[in-house]
């Protein structure tokens, strides 16, 4: 009996465990993965009118931007002093003037002057009588009146006159007396204590370091005079990129005092030693200056053109920003682009240099990024 009733228990537990089941909820349906906001799939008009192309290399030349000024041409400069001890008696050249070659510039009395000249005359003197006893003396000679030692020593003493003369004239000379001036004061034996300071080039008058009155020596500069027909643009360029820089090389200058006109102009002199204060090299370029535009001093920024090498670069066209980076759509397949963070270097020419984010052959759109842009954003706010 025990057995019959088994089979039955077995049953009822069945069907009670099937019915359990049976009235038991069914589990929610699985969420969807998000759509990735990166990612859009533009309409059929949107996409006929993108361009796309694979990122590929180009030769890119790196511009250096180095700040910089613009100086005088060193070799079209003057700093004129006096050429004697003396007092300044009279300027006649100020500051911003133009002054011609041989021009007068101020006026010293120089008691070291007329010594020079008292010294000439008395010289130039002696040798004159010493000349005219040497005649005498060879005349008496052939007469048979003095002897050939009498003889020697006169024309001796003769010689030695006109050295001495000569030595004076040179001193003259030193002084800054010209040839006319020395004849004259030979022919009228006048002294003139009053000698010009006068400009060894045209140009502008840039310094003036002297005032009326003022003793000065012949080391000192008195003034200083400019040919600003050609100036010097230099820069100090960093150590750390001086191997990109040569004598030759094209470089461009900006003055901001001129609306950061581009000036053309090549690199004349690359310096040989680091400024170990600063780290830099000295560059300059010739520019000209005919026009007088260019000042002396004026802030420059020299923007130097390195040789071309072979960078991966993409259109600027190409390039969106979104959060204040650089990015660009790349074709993922499907007709779907993916907005790609890249780093770019600055544009040169309509490209932009990749440094990081974009590999060579990846397709890009090179026309049409902006619009894609935003019908990536209007999906992305319409969920």
């Amino acid at each position: 009996m025990r057995n019959n009733k088994m089979p039955r228990v077995l049953a009822f537990a069945s069907a009670f465990l099937f019915l359990t089941a049976c009235n038991e909820p069914e589990p929610p349906p699985s969420a969807a993965s998000p759509a990735d906001p990166n990612v859009v799939h533009p309409a059929d008009n949107l996409a006929a009118q993108l361009k796309l192309a694979p990122a590929a290399s180009a030769p890119i030349a790196e511009t250096l931007r180095v700040a910089g000024r613009i100086d005088f041409d060193e070799q079209r400069l003057a700093r004129i002093g006096a050429t004697v001890t003396g007092r300044v008696t009279e300027i006649q050249a100020m500051v911003g003037q133009a002054v011609k070659k041989g021009e007068t510039l101020a006026f010293l009395n120089s008691s070291e002057l007329s010594a020079a000249q008292l010294a000439y005359l008395k010289s130039r003197a002696q040798m004159e009588l010493h000349r005219r006893n040497a005649e005498r003396a060879k005349a008496l000679f052939q007469a048979d009146v003095i002897g050939a030692a009498e003889l020697q020593r006169r024309e001796s003493e003769f010689q030695i006159a006109s050295a001495e003369t000569r030595a004076a004239r040179d001193q003259l000379r030193v002084l800054g007396v010209g040839a006319g001036a020395i004849e004259r004061l030979a022919g009228t034996g006048a002294i003139d204590s009053v000698t010009p300071v006068v400009s060894s080039i045209a140009g502008v008058v840039v310094e003036r370091q002297v005032n009326h009155g003022q003793v000065v020596q012949p080391t000192d500069a008195l003034f200083a005079v400019a040919d600003l027909s050609r100036v010097w643009a230099v820069a100090q360029v960093p150590e750390q990129q001086v191997n990109q820089v040569r004598v030759g090389q094209s470089v461009r200058i900006e003055v901001p005092a001129l609306d950061n006109e581009k000036i053309p102009g090549k690199l004349i002199s690359v310096g040989q030693t680091v400024n170990p204060e600063t780290r830099t090299v000295l560059v300059r370029t010739e520019l000209d200056n005919a026009a007088g535009r260019l000042k002396p001093a004026m802030l420059a920024s020299m923007l130097i053109t390195a040789k071309p090498v072979e960078r991966l670069v993409v259109p600027a066209a190409a390039v969106v920003r979104e959060n204040d980076e650089d990015h660009v759509f790349v074709a993922v397949g499907d007709g779907s682009f993916r907005l790609t963070k890249v780093a770019l270097a600055p544009e040169q020419e309509g490209r932009r240099p990749v440094l990081s984010g974009l590999k060579a052959g990846e397709v890009v759109v090179i026309d049409g990024a902006f619009h894609l842009n935003n019908e990536r954003k209007r999906k992305e706010l319409e969920g």
